[in-house]
């Protein structure tokens, strides 16, 4: 479970490094929503570990926080890049 919770949560970092790169919009905005689904799996491992005690509660509320405030910046973005998108196609 530990080594899910770490893929899932490098993993988030990687798609928004990769996001910088991106070769139009929509590889953007895709590298934004992988980024948020690897959020939101990584707040059901965290969930999994502290639930079987493999985390403290401490441990647990201090990781939780970070998450949770990643997963509203990644909706935010992603909510963003859809409707910047949506503008676009209606300019053309």
């Amino acid at each position: 479970m530990s080594n899910q919770l770490k893929r899932s949560g490098t993993s988030i970092g990687a798609n928004l490094a990769e996001s910088l790169y991106a070769s139009s919009r929509a590889d953007f905005t895709n590298k934004v929503q992988i980024s948020l689904k690897e959020c939101a799996e990584t707040i059901y491992w965290l969930d999994l570990l502290y639930d079987t005690d493999y985390l403290s509660e401490e441990m647990y509320d201090s990781i939780m926080n970070d998450c949770a405030k990643l997963l509203r910046l990644l909706t935010s973005s992603a909510k963003t890049s859809h409707k910047n998108a949506d503008i676009v196609k209606k300019l053309k």
